[in-house]
């Protein structure tokens, strides 16, 4: 069910994320390790920022699977960016096409997701009735991503009053309120089912994610974050992290650890926040 990886820190090349290690994002499109879904061929994405030119990111999609796009492999060895974020899919809600590939823009923002609502279809129409107009109107596929995205913009919409910037604190209690709406919503039409929400939200300027199930003992999915370190190459396969300087450290966040485990990796608590400053200080704390 879906694979990615987030990167935040010093600007590094793409293929040094997404292809050359161990279980790279390329290796788990077609073998993944930690989810009974092992093939991820269903489109791929990524989403990577260049702030000194414009605060939106650039974004590539694509239908086809990653270990058989060229387009890929060809040009992750010439992006170079401080912020991305790389998806791999296996369809469940939507079909395969363009609009149902992650990650997903909005404006400044970009998220990307494993996991969902499970029975979404029957509380859809709720969830749509909540949305902001313009935010609804954006809405152009149809994944639960989509509409988890576009409740979460409302929120933070409805949040946002002046033209002070939200803190990051005020972002992750939006995302935080949307999953709990979302609750609510099931128990009006009696929904039982899980929801799990392992999403990764950023603005290019800082980032949030999230390992949460409303079920943990029944249903969940893996993450894992290795960060405070410089991740600055990779060689035989092996993400590269050294003790260094402040600002040459970088965060990396992923389904799956992309070399071994030992390798500075460690895996996020089951319903716990990551909130990554601009200043690359991470805080790791429940999420309720």
């Amino acid at each position: 069910m879906c694979r990615f990886v987030a990167y935040f820190g010093k600007p590094i090349m793409v293929d040094e994320l997404i292809i050359k290690p161990k279980n790279s994002l390329m290796k788990q499109s077609h073998h993944a390790l930690e989810t009974e879904m092992t093939v991820n061929g269903d489109g791929f994405g990524i989403g990577w920022y260049n702030l000194s030119r414009r605060r939106e990111p650039a974004l590539f999609r694509s239908i086809r699977p990653a270990w058989n796009d060229e387009n890929l492999s060809y040009n992750a060895s010439m992006i170079r960016t401080n912020c991305l974020l790389a998806h791999i899919r296996a369809a469940t809600q939507g079909g395969v096409s363009i609009h149902n590939s992650h990650p997903f823009q909005y404006k400044e923002f970009l998220m990307m997701q494993n996991g969902g609502i499970m029975d979404f279809l029957k509380i859809k129409r709720r969830l749509i009735n909540r949305l902001d107009e313009e935010i609804f109107q954006w809405i152009n596929g149809q994944t639960d991503t989509q509409y988890i995205f576009a409740l979460f913009l409302t929120m933070l919409k409805e949040e946002k009053k002046g033209e002070t910037p939200l803190t990051l604190d005020q972002i992750s209690s939006c995302l935080s309120n949307t999953f709990a709406e979302i609750q609510a919503m099931k128990k009006e039409v009696g929904l039982t089912s899980a929801s799990l929400y392992n999403l990764v939200l950023t603005n290019g300027k800082a980032l949030i994610a999230t390992r949460y199930s409303t079920q943990p003992d029944n249903e969940t999915r893996s993450l894992y974050i290795a960060g405070n370190a410089e991740c600055y190459t990779c060689k035989e396969g092996f993400l590269r992290f050294k003790t260094s300087k402040k600002e040459d450290h970088a965060v990396v966040i992923s389904s799956e650890a992309l070399s071994t485990k030992e390798d500075f990796w460690r895996e996020v608590p089951e319903n716990h926040f990551i909130m990554v400053e601009e200043d690359l200080s991470v805080t790791i704390r429940p999420l309720i």
